[in-house]
């Protein structure tokens, strides 16, 4: 229980002082519940208003998390901004933790190739302009064209081009989700959303999902206790399941939105991978969807570029969000990009990794066998659900010590509710036969009796 005789002005922030020292020292151990709102106003002497400022503060600096119906709970330290993947590849470790395309010698040599048609053609602009609206206009145009390739409905006026998908992401967060408002997710997501929303001040709802994404009745009762602002999906194979929403599901879910009047932020970045007759989110809600399509996932990991694409009501904010977040995407690499798209080398590139996933895919259902989860053939990873008695963090060592790293389900949570063990194993992220011999170490794994062996000195 803080002290109330210790509560300086402004009082929210020396009740967060209070908690932050309390979570720090151990005396609030991590998972902790605390105290509701109203029931710590009244013990204390305070406003509910002060209380909930105390309690997004704490939110804000990552130190807790607050679910709707469940109360707010201490964090680990490093939890809330804990990455799936190895920070760096040590020794003869082979890494499926990391999300990556599959990638030839032909990349590199292609991707030099563009850099010598950047250096004969770099536009004057491009290289020497600090303003945007003096350089992204042209590109703009492009962006619209390759959108409405993928029945994205696009218009120049919406278009913003950004370093990647996570500033296209935090630019979309930033101008539909106000500080201390709501955003609904899968309950499995994007492992940047949740420390994201912790330093936005935001409230993370993971609603509940199955195998064909977030569940449309769990959205609409989470949306009626009125705090929601917008909700992310992302219903084609990027997911951490690598399934595709069906077309009934998005219907559903998109009508849900309209309901109760929500932005719907889509990211698509796999999108261009995918033959399947599916609308986008944008073509069934034009009005309401911000969509995202990026290029590094299935280009070549250096083409870190994103469109982000926003509807009318949304594009002033979401421009105005990048532009001082952000400013510009880097000039030149978006002539490259736009260069690329017009000359029909990102469709080409798209098309040739999706056949080489297609072959990650029969290797995988190969070598593990009846361990094989269900995944799209496109998809760039394998959502593992674990044996009963397989703890993640455990699996994740025994892996480790084995010489392949994979990634914890932990790092994709919005919510522990319903909480499965499971990992993710990315299909790109290596040579071929050291993919199969990664694989075949954590089939033999999980032919194995759950006991993490101890390290040795």
């Amino acid at each position: 229980m803080p002290d109330p005789t210790a509560l300086s002005r402004p009082a929210y922030l020396a009740l967060a002082e209070q908690f932050a020292r309390a979570i720090e020292s151990g005396a609030l151990p991590i998972g902790a519940r605390l105290m509701p709102h109203r029931k710590l106003a009244d013990a204390l002497g305070l406003s509910v208003q002060t209380v909930s400022r105390a309690y997004d503060e704490l939110i804000r600096r990552g130190l807790i998390a607050g679910e709707v119906g469940r109360g707010s709970f201490v964090l680990s330290p490093s939890g809330e901004a804990r990455q799936p993947y190895l920070p760096n590849r040590a020794g003869a470790v082979i890494d499926l933790s990391i999300l990556k395309p599959v990638i030839d010698p032909a990349h590199l040599e292609r991707f030099r190739q563009g850099f010598g048609w950047l250096a004969e053609n770099l536009s004057a602009g491009a290289a020497l302009s600090f303003r945007p609206q003096a350089v992204m206009p042209r590109h703009w145009a492009v962006a619209v064209d390759w959108l409405g390739g993928l029945g994205v409905p696009a218009t120049a006026a919406g278009m913003v081009i950004t370093n990647g998908v996570t500033p296209a992401l935090t630019a979309a967060i930033m101008a539909v989700v106000p500080s201390g408002s709501g955003l609904a997710v899968e309950a499995l997501t994007h492992h940047t959303i949740k420390p994201l929303c912790g330093y936005l001040g935001l409230h993370l709802d993971g609603v509940a999902m199955d195998g064909d994404g977030m569940i449309p009745a769990a959205l609409d009762a989470v949306a009626r206790r009125g705090h929601l602002r917008a909700v992310y999906l992302q219903p084609n194979v990027i997911n951490p399941l690598a399934r595709m929403m069906p077309a009934d599901r998005r219907e559903e879910l998109v009508q849900v939105a309209a309901r109760h009047d929500l932005a719907v932020i889509e990211n698509d970045s796999l999108g261009p991978l995918i033959s399947d007759p599916v609308p986008r989110l944008a073509s069934l809600a034009p009005d309401r969807v911000i969509h995202i399509s990026g290029f590094s996932k299935y280009t070549v990991p250096g083409l870190r570029l994103a469109y982000l694409h926003a509807p009318p009501r949304f594009a002033t904010a979401v421009a105005n969000r990048h532009l001082v977040a952000h400013w510009m995407a880097t000039p030149p690499m978006v002539e490259l990009l736009s260069h690329w798209v017009r000359e029909g080398v990102v469709a080409d590139l798209a098309t040739g990794q999706a056949r080489a996933l297609e072959a990650r895919h029969d290797m995988a259902a190969q070598v593990l066998g009846a361990w094989m989860p269900v995944a799209h053939r496109r998809s760039l990873h394998l959502w593992l659900s674990l044996p009963t008695g397989w703890a993640e963090d455990g699996f994740v060592a025994q892996a480790q010590l084995c010489g392949v790293a994979v990634a914890p389900a932990q790092s994709f949570r919005a919510t522990e509710r319903d909480r499965k063990e499971a990992v993710r194993i990315s299909l790109g992220s290596t040579g071929a036969e050291e993919l199969r011999r990664g694989l075949t170490v954590l089939r033999d794994i999980l032919n194995q009796a759950p006991e993490v062996p101890l390290p040795t000195i």
